[in-house]
């Protein structure tokens, strides 16, 4: 039995701190929210900001902790390398998180090796004109994105001040608006070759830039572009000398063309890897958590895919939560409450209400669920008045 310390107290790391618990080990969690799921759940917790390297560093040292563990988080994965690059198994150089991890610094890596990624604009003058996407290169879940149509300079300079907003560094990347289906690309890898992969379809009902409904696919269906695809996330790996473990990347597809968006090597949120398991079977958290002991992940041939879908229940304007009204019947295999009810609802993705996986009867059917769900028909959120979704339903 090891002394592992998870860096992450979030419920979308549960699954991380269940499958190292089952393994045996006297597991830690580090995190600065006491009212967080692991936080509350875990028998060892510790109230820290894991940002603090420091501190993180002192309690480290403090313990004697044998194993480091980065959750569902980028800041995760990044205090890890920064305070355990060279001592603790699994975590990459300082270099290559930082080129994996800052938008920016990706962009050129993946120039350099020939991937396919939107074209960059190396400021807003050339910009003009053009069709294109300004945004922070160091923030998520959507917060300081715009679009801009046959950009003008004043839509720009007013985008660029968005994002900089956004940004905790104060830096803009501007590039070229692909548009096309998202997906995600989670490959595990042993000595920089893929030994197992699974593709999600990945999409935003309540806010465009921000991922609240997925899918396992069949990659036998996709192999115009996950062949490619897959060389050159192997390149990716061998150039930079990442370690065994998790390469999971978002990408838009079009046609036969696609564009890589971004890449990471912590665990993807909002219960990803629940997903992949119960669409498949796979052991993800668990296969996450091997690198990090000193092991290489598992590979798997995955069979027939159960019909599963992830859904993130959230709204697209401000307002109250009384209740949850499904417009269909619905077959829920797991659903995670997220708030409260009485409470406001922000915008997503500042509120969510619960995460839900569904389970269908066949692939067909849930076909039918996913389309159901991207035109927001499933459930309508009250704030204890009558929608007119929820009176046309009970009429």
């Amino acid at each position: 039995m090891a002394k592992v310390l998870l860096v992450d107290t979030n419920f979308s790391s549960a699954p991380i701190y269940r499958s190292l618990v089952a393994d045996g080990h006297e597991v830690h969690v580090v995190g600065g929210n006491p009212d967080d799921c692991l936080a509350k759940q875990a028998a060892h917790y510790w109230r820290l900001d894991y940002s603090d390297t420091e501190a993180l560093s002192a309690l480290v040292s403090a313990q004697g902790f044998s194993h480091l563990v980065p959750g569902c988080t980028d800041r995760s994965y990044a205090s890890c390398v920064a305070i355990g690059e060279g001592r603790f198994a699994g975590l990459d150089s300082l270099f290559s998180t930082s080129s994996i991890n800052h938008k920016g610094k990706f962009r050129h890596v993946a120039a350099q090796l020939g991937l396919p990624i939107p074209r960059v604009f190396a400021d807003a003058a050339t910009a003009v004109g053009e069709s294109v996407i300004v945004k922070p290169p160091d923030a998520f879940s959507g917060k300081g994105i715009s679009i801009l149509v046959d950009a003008d300079r004043a839509r720009l300079d007013d985008a660029m001040a968005c994002a900089r907003a956004a940004s905790a560094s104060g830096q803009v990347m501007i590039e070229e608006f692909v548009e096309g289906q998202l997906y995600s690309h989670s490959a595990f890898l042993v000595r920089h070759k893929i030994v197992c992969d699974f593709l999600v379809r990945e999409d935003g009902t309540a806010n465009r830039f921000v991922v609240d409904t997925s899918r396992v696919l069949d990659v036998s269906e996709f192999e115009t572009f996950m062949n490619p695809l897959r060389n050159g996330i192997e390149a990716l790996a061998a150039h930079l000398g990442l370690n065994d473990g998790l390469l999971h990347t978002q990408f838009i597809a079009c046609d036969k063309r696609l564009w890589l968006i971004e890449t990471t090597r912590r665990c993807p949120g909002d219960l990803y890897s629940q997903l992949i398991e119960l669409s498949t079977g796979y052991a993800y958290a668990h296969n996450y958590t091997r690198p990090f002991l000193g092991d290489a992940p598992i590979g798997h041939r995955c069979g027939a895919l159960r019909p599963i879908m992830r859904h993130t229940i959230s709204v697209p304007a401000a307002q109250a939560f009384d209740h949850v009204h499904f417009l269909r019947p619905l077959e829920i295999e797991r659903y995670v409450p997220l708030h409260l009810v009485g409470a406001h609802l922000s915008p997503s993705p500042h509120s969510r209400v619960a995460l839900m996986f569904c389970r269908e009867r066949s692939q067909e059917a849930l076909d039918e669920l996913y389309a159901t769900t991207l035109r927001r028909g499933l459930y309508a959120v009250s704030d204890g008045r009558d929608t007119p979704q929820v009176a046309a339903a009970r009429a």
